[in-house]
């Protein structure tokens, strides 16, 4: 689905309405308690939803390990107060294609969260939602041996929360990553590149491929 229809003065809206109702919550206030500089988290909760909404890359950041350092503080219940005030702020300040969009990228990050943080394989979240979307939120274009891009050549790592499949239509190329032997991926072939797995390309002769990035681990279909 498109995002087209939103800006970076609607996720500013979107993120300092829900963090007023978080900071009046009961259930979600404790575990905001350590939060001192409210502008300074404002500004990166902006640019976590920019990198994840309009594919700026703004934010730096590691939402788990900043969760782990608060692990005292959060209780599993607190995914589903967190998704249900997230679903009633962005139902009421955006249209209901995005805001069905951005809902669902909340519930696969709940789930990834609370997985890191309490072990649990397939959170139950209560959720009103629609199934997930399996499309990429972004593809590249169709790039050959000339026109691949160089970083893409070079040991890399993608950004958290961030997964790319790359598909490759004609020829072949040699994928590389820190966690197994080089791989050759051939035509009509796909690999999945996860997120902090530090990787890179190389090209053996005649190409042609595309890369597709998730929010969330893709499909092998």
């Amino acid at each position: 689905m498109s995002t087209d229809a939103m800006a970076e003065a609607d996720i500013r809206m979107v993120v300092e309405r829900f963090y007023g109702e978080v900071r009046a919550d009961q259930i979600l206030n404790p575990a905001f308690d350590a939060i001192t500089e409210w502008d300074d988290h404002l500004e990166r909760m902006t640019a976590f939803w920019s990198s994840m909404m309009l594919s700026t890359g703004r934010y730096k950041g590691n939402p788990i390990a900043m969760h782990l350092i608060h692990l005292e503080h959060i209780r599993p219940d607190m995914f589903d107060r967190w998704l249900a005030l997230w679903e009633k702020v962005t139902s009421e300040a955006l249209t209901s294609e995005v805001a069905t969009e951005i809902q669902q990228r909340a519930a696969r990050i709940a789930a990834r969260l609370s997985a890191a943080l309490f072990g649990a394989e397939r959170p139950n979240f209560k959720t009103s939602l629609p199934p997930i979307s399996s499309q990429p939120y972004r593809s590249t274009p169709l790039f050959n041996e000339e026109t691949i891009p160089a970083p893409l050549l070079k040991r890399r790592q993608l950004r958290p929360g961030t997964w790319v499949k790359l598909s490759v239509i004609e020829g072949s190329l040699i994928y590389h990553d820190d966690t197994q032997p080089a791989v050759s991926v051939s035509a009509d072939a796909t690999i999945t590149i996860p997120p902090d797995v530090a990787h890179h390309l190389q090209i053996v002769g005649p190409v042609k491929c595309q890369l597709h990035f998730y929010d969330h681990q893709p499909s092998n279909l």
